[in-house]
C-alpha cells in the first residue's frame, strides 16, 4: 500500500474494540422498553450509527421526547462505565507508531468525547488532530472528514480514511477520499464491499509500506 500524506481514522470498531461498552449502556437505555432481550451481537451494527437513528431504527414507534429519553438515557450511563470493557485492537499502537503523515480521526463520537478516550487509552499523542462530530451532520454524510481535512489544510486526494462500517466508507466515497476498510471490525463485510474499498486490511500494521 502506498504511503499518504494523512490519514483519517474511525475510532469505534476501528482504533477500538469498544463493543461491550457502547452495547452495555445502549442495552441499559433499553432496559425498560421492548427491546431490552436484545443481545450485544444485535448491536454491533450500530457501533458508529448516531444514536437517534439507531433508536428509530429498534424502536420506530416511538415520539421525538421518547428518543430523546433514550439518549439522555445512554449519555448518563455511556461516561460512567468509563470504558473498563473497552481495548485497543491488536496492532493499532504498532500502526500508528510506524505510520508517517499526519493523522486525525473522523468519528461520530463528540470531538471532546473522541480526545477523552483516546488519551485514556494512551491513543492521544500519535494525533496531530482530534474530529468528531459536533453540530453538522454524520456521517454517511461527508462533513466529519471535510471538518478534518480544512483543519489540516489538507486535499482529499492526499488522504486515506480507514473505517470499519458502511457509513465511513460512504462518506469517504462522498468526500472524494480513498477509503479502507478493516476486516476485523463491526460492519458487514458485504456491505462494506458495495462501496468498492480502495484497500482492505486485516490489521492496521497493514497500513504500513
Amino acid at each position: 500500500m502506498p504511503p499518504f500524506p494523512v490519514y483519517l481514522f474511525d475510532v469505534d470498531g476501528t482504533l477500538l474494540d469498544s463493543i461491550q461498552d457502547i452495547g452495555g449502556a445502549v442495552l441499559e437505555a433499553l432496559a425498560s422498553t421492548r427491546c431490552r432481550n436484545l443481545q450485544m451481537a444485535d448491536l454491533k451494527r450500530f457501533v458508529g450509527v448516531h444514536l437517534l437513528d439507531m433508536f428509530r431504527d429498534l424502536l420506530p414507534e416511538y415520539s421525538a421526547e421518547q428518543y430523546e429519553e433514550l439518549i439522555r438515557s445512554y449519555r448518563t450511563v455511556y461516561p460512567a462505565r468509563r470504558h473498563q470493557a473497552t481495548r485497543v485492537f491488536p496492532g493499532v499502537v504498532e500502526a500508528l507508531e510506524a505510520l508517517g503523515g499526519r493523522k486525525s480521526t473522523a468519528t461520530t463520537k463528540a470531538s471532546a468525547t473522541a480526545r477523552a478516550v483516546l488519551e485514556q487509552f494512551g491513543l492521544l499523542p500519535y494525533f496531530e488532530h482530534v474530529q468528531g462530530t459536533d453540530g453538522f451532520p454524520y456521517k454517511p454524510a461527508p462533513d466529519v472528514i471535510h471538518a478534518a481535512l480544512e483543519t489540516l489544510g489538507a486535499r482529499p486526494e492526499d488522504c486515506l480514511f480507514v473505517g470499519d462500517a458502511p457509513a465511513d466508507m460512504e462518506a469517504g466515497r462522498r468526500a472524494g477520499v480513498r477509503i479502507c476498510a478493516v476486516r476485523y471490525g463491526y460492519g458487514d463485510p458485504a456491505a462494506l464491499a458495495r462501496w468498492q474499498p480502495d484497500y482492505w486490511v486485516g490489521d492496521l500494521r497493514e497500513l504500513v509500506s
